[in-house]
């Protein structure tokens, strides 16, 4: 039964007991063997029949199997299609092992609800359950477990759009199901990372491994899984443009209908039939299907936003502007219900990577309608939806909401070009904002840019400076990202840059101008980033604080081999000594620099906060990068998770640690690291680094950029000289590897 044979164990157990065995320990077991069976092939009955059998004589005689007997009736209710009820068994399941000091039923019980809290949309919940049984499950050494939870929480991920962690959980799910010989898992666990490489845009990858997954479903005749293989097969041939070949891979997955009456399969089969029908421009067909799904309040959220915008995407084809507009607004809408039901913040950075393209297809049918404004107030609503949200909360009372979209006021207000980028697989926008005018241009697709920008960035590791290359990546991407826009920027000029996709993690002040003679994009204007055109429009101007504090932290002690003394941070404190009176600055170094002394010097009382450490950027879970301080214990991070809980008002945060602006870049949230938890937190301002930052030339640029500021500069200009003081000074220090790491980010 544990490997999927489900016909062969029923068959085995398909025999009379002994009288002796009657009313035991085995026949109980028995039963309950039989009622899982019969449930994994959909025979509910004769599962119910034998799952009452079974109760009768735990109930009379085998009072210690109350908790498998409680574990299979929720499994029976789960895969019957009651949720709730089978939630509800299965928590009575934990309680009665925990009772019992059962670790390996806990384990069982704990994953399950897990299972249940994903297919209940509870994300946050779900993955509390499966980590807390994966821990539980490793502990006890209990493979069968360790596999099905790690699979588990490979679907709690994937369902909040975190593709790549749900890629790796379902990698080791399949390893671990193959070592445990559970050849049913491997075979679920196969096709689930199929459809993550789907979504990941891996086409072939993923058919390879749910054709992996269909011949052992095959073998096996389990008609679930195959009849998922068939429908995510027919989805791989859709996007290949093979239409008569998805239909029948369709037609082949609606054809277990009759031994396996899965509602959810039933409603994607619809979905798959209506894009199919779209595709093939039969567009009444596929109205009829979509229109149905829509207004099913039984389908998954997920199946619901995907069939309004696929039916925008047919009124559109039909000219009905009117009814195409009104189901994109409410494709739109649906997803921010259901990111706005996740609480934990952590798992709503996420959630947008499977939902974005929706807003895409939105911005697209705006722009066919020759409504660039519109199109752009659609795009942005898409940006740092949870760093706004997190702000907005807890700022709701000084925080005035913008009554109307007005992006030009913002190019006024800041006396700046705003430069909006959009990125699609096809087809990629730049929106140019002066205070005159708002202006679209057409730039070439993203998968090109990003290959660019992840290449140029590589590039500053070379001990040779990007200028002395002639067409190389610098100059190919000032080409395509700003020399559209070329004629609209005046030279001395402020832009804020609101990045998308690789373009995050791209500094634009190195982009290489060729005329008159090549140089970097710094020598002409002044560059900051931004995060959200809504938050930017709330957020007030702020002057330089006229009696600036300090709160420094750095030049900690060695926390391991890893994390050496930092030799030149003693200078960097050296240089704000000169700025800062002692009255007017707490410095926390060596010893006193630890986690403890920064959760408790209430930060939201400086001006100025600065980090000379080290620090480390996550990319599997960004709020997990952290900041390297003294040793306190065997504790010396300090997480971007507890920055984030703690109020700042600072003008200015600068982390002079590599990696300070994260590695991880999430679908309208960008970069997140250290700098957005400062933003999140409150700042300001936040100076961080894209990449490793030199301990050589990191003390000459804050000493500048303090000098500057204190002075009455603002961050942009001040950051802009200090970086130009190294580009112009003789020795290695002008090479970019050098100044550029260092970004300003703004406007929370």
């Amino acid at each position: 039964m544990l490997q999927g044979h489900y016909q062969e164990s029923i068959s085995l157990l398909d025999a009379d007991l002994p009288l002796v065995l009657h009313g035991s320990d085995v026949e109980a077991w028995q039963h309950l063997t039989q009622s899982a069976s019969y449930g994994w092939l959909s025979q509910f009955d004769r599962a119910r029949f034998h799952l009452a059998s079974a109760q009768k004589i735990i109930d009379s005689s085998q009072q210690q199997l109350l908790g498998q007997l409680s574990l299979r009736r929720g499994s029976l209710e789960f895969l019957s299609g009651n949720t709730e009820k089978a939630y509800a068994d299965y928590k009575q399941t934990r309680d009665i092992a925990v009772r019992s000091r059962d670790p390996f039923l806990e384990s069982a019980a704990l994953g399950s609800l897990g299972l249940a809290a994903t297919q209940l949309e509870h994300y946050d919940e779900a993955l509390d359950w499966n980590k807390s049984a994966l821990e539980l499950s490793r502990a006890t050494g209990a493979i069968n477990s360790i596999a099905r939870v790690e699979g588990n929480v490979g679907w709690s991920y994937h369902e909040l759009g975190d593709l790549p962690n749900a890629l790796e959980q379902f990698q080791l799910a399949e390893a671990d199901a193959q070592k445990a010989g559970l050849a049913a898992d491997r075979a679920y666990w196969l096709l689930s990372a199929g459809t993550v490489e789907f979504d990941l845009g891996n086409f072939r990858s993923a058919e390879a491994k749910i054709s992996q997954a269909l011949d052992l479903a095959d073998h096996l005749h389990d008609s679930s899984t195959l009849r998922e293989c068939f429908e995510n097969l027919g989805l791989v041939a859709m996007q290949n443009g093979q239409f008569a070949l998805a239909r029948d891979r369709v037609a082949r997955a609606q054809s277990f209908d009759a031994t396996n009456p899965d509602p959810k399969s039933v409603q994607y089969e619809k979905l798959l039939s209506a894009q199919l029908s779209f595709r093939e421009n039969k567009l009444e067909a596929a109205v009829s299907l979509l229109t149905e799904l829509a207004s099913d309040t039984h389908a998954p959220t997920s199946l619901q936003w995907e069939a309004l915008a696929t039916l925008a995407q047919v009124h559109a084809a039909q000219h009905k502007d009117a009814l195409a507009e009104h189901e994109f607004s409410q494709a739109i809408a649906t997803i921010s219900r259901a990111r706005d039901s996740v609480e934990r913040e952590d798992f709503r950075l996420s959630f947008l990577s499977s939902a974005i393209r929706f807003y895409d297809e939105y911005v697209g049918f705006l722009l066919a309608q020759n409504r660039p404004l519109d199109a752009l107030k659609t795009a942005a609503l898409s940006r740092a939806q949870t760093l706004e949200r997190g702000l907005t909360q807890r700022l709701a009372k000084n925080v005035e909401q913008a009554s109307s979209f007005n992006p030009q006021e913002i190019a006024r207000t800041r006396h700046a070009t705003l430069l909006f980028y959009w990125l699609g697989q096809h087809r990629s926008y730049l929106w140019v904002i002066s205070p005159d005018k708002v202006s679209l241009l057409s730039i070439p697709p993203g998968p090109d840019l990003n290959a660019l920008a992840q290449s140029y960035r590589l590039s500053f590791l070379d001990p040779r400076d990007p200028l002395d290359s002639l067409a190389g990546d610098g100059q190919k991407l000032y080409d395509a990202l700003i020399r559209p826009a070329q004629s609209i920027i005046p030279r001395n000029s402020r832009v804020i840059v609101f990045p998308d996709g690789r373009l995050n993690s791209l500094n634009f002040d190195t982009l290489i101008v060729n005329e008159p003679v090549p140089h970097y994009w710094i020598e002409d204007v002044t560059i900051t980033v931004g995060t959200s055109l809504a938050l930017l429009s709330r957020s007030a101007q702020m002057q330089p604080p006229k009696s600036p504090n300090l709160l420094f932290f750095g030049d900690a002690l060695p926390a391991s081999k890893v994390f050496p003394p930092l030799a030149d941070a003693g200078k960097e404190l050296a240089a704000l000594e000169q700025l800062f009176p002692a009255a007017r600055r707490a410095v926390f170094t060596k010893a006193a620099a630890v986690r403890s002394n920064y959760l408790s010097s209430k930060p939201r009382q400086y001006d100025f906060l600065h980090f000379a450490t080290h620090g480390i950027a996550s990319t599997a879970h960004p709020l997990e990068s952290a900041i390297i301080l003294s040793p306190e214990g065997d504790q010396y991070k300090l997480y971007a998770r507890e920055i984030v809980r703690l109020p700042l008002s600072a003008y200015l945060v600068s982390i002079s640690a590599c990696n300070g602006a994260g590695e991880r870049e999430f679908a309208g949230e960008g970069l997140v690291g250290l700098s957005w938890a400062f933003l999140r937190a409150g700042a300001h301002n936040v100076v961080a680094g894209l990449w490793e930052v030199s301990t050589a030339s990191a003390p000459q640029i804050m000493d500048d950029l303090y000098k500057g500021v204190t002075a009455g500069q603002d961050p942009a200009a001040a950051l802009r000289n200090a970086k130009l003081a190294l580009l112009h000074s003789k020795g290695p220090y002008h090479r970019p590897f050098y100044w550029a790491p260092f970004q300003l980010y703004s406007g929370s």
